[in-house]
């Protein structure tokens, strides 16, 4: 775990390893056998730290139901929740996805053009949204952020950036109301002060679904995945519990 927060990466090569298996045996511009490949190798050689199959239901079915334009991931790893996010997504519609390490991003890249995802479609940003100001300057400036433009963020990164990450996005007004946000992860490694949060803001400025499931690639483990429909106008003056975004 300690390697993860560092890096991002497990730190035995699987995640390399995960690309060269993909192209070896999933078909060229099949997105099902991309998704089925990966989980495979996840159940047979090395366990990935992706949404996975179980939770990766719940991550399909929120998309459904959103019908987003414009999508925002936050923690790309080696693409796998982007798969199935483009996979039911409307047509035309696009997404965004954060990823703080490099080899990451590249690794995800690579296996989305496998899978025949196009930047138009699915665009990965090496960065955060806690950088400065250079991640959000390129989300506003090429991929049209703005506000009430995101219809849907996926939220499965460094558990410690959860809220911070959050209150950025609030704070830049990128949400309407009906907007979604999934959050995985909730109590494995868990996010306890998002989870709080969005309790002391239920049916005020959020709606919260708590979804019980378990760790990726595993039945022993449980987890929780929350699905929070967000309630306020971007053009309310006061964002509430949302506080100054951090820089």
């Amino acid at each position: 775990m300690g390697n993860l927060t560092r890096t991002g990466q497990v730190g035995d090569g699987r995640e390399e390893a995960l690309v060269e298996h993909v192209l070896e045996h999933a078909a060229p511009g099949d997105l099902d056998d991309v998704i089925r490949v990966i989980d495979e190798y996840a159940y047979r050689q090395a366990t990935l730290i992706n949404v996975g199959d179980e939770k990766g239901l719940l991550l399909d079915a929120a998309v459904r139901r959103a019908q987003p334009g414009l999508l925002l991931e936050l923690g790309t790893y080696c693409g796998y929740g982007a798969l199935r996010m483009a996979r039911v997504m409307p047509p035309g519609a696009r997404l965004c996805s954060i990823e703080f390490n490099a080899a990451n991003a590249s690794v995800a890249r690579r296996i989305w053009d496998h899978a025949g995802l196009g930047e138009e479609r699915v665009a990965v940003l090496h960065g955060t949204l806690g950088d400065g100001g250079a991640t959000i300057g390129r989300l506003t400036g090429r991929y049209g952020f703005g506000p009430g433009r995101v219809d849907f963020v996926f939220v499965d990164h460094v558990s410690d950036a959860y809220l911070p990450d959050l209150r950025r996005i609030l704070d830049r007004r990128w949400l309407h109301p009906g907007s979604i946000v999934l959050a995985d992860n909730m109590k494995v490694p868990g996010a306890p002060r998002y989870r709080e949060y969005l309790r002391d803001a239920e049916g005020k400025e959020w709606r919260t679904r708590e979804h019980r499931t378990h760790v990726e690639y595993q039945s022993w483990v449980r987890d929780l995945v929350l699905e929070s429909e967000y309630l306020r106008s971007p053009d309310a003056g006061d964002q509430g519990a949302t506080g100054a975004a951090p820089a």
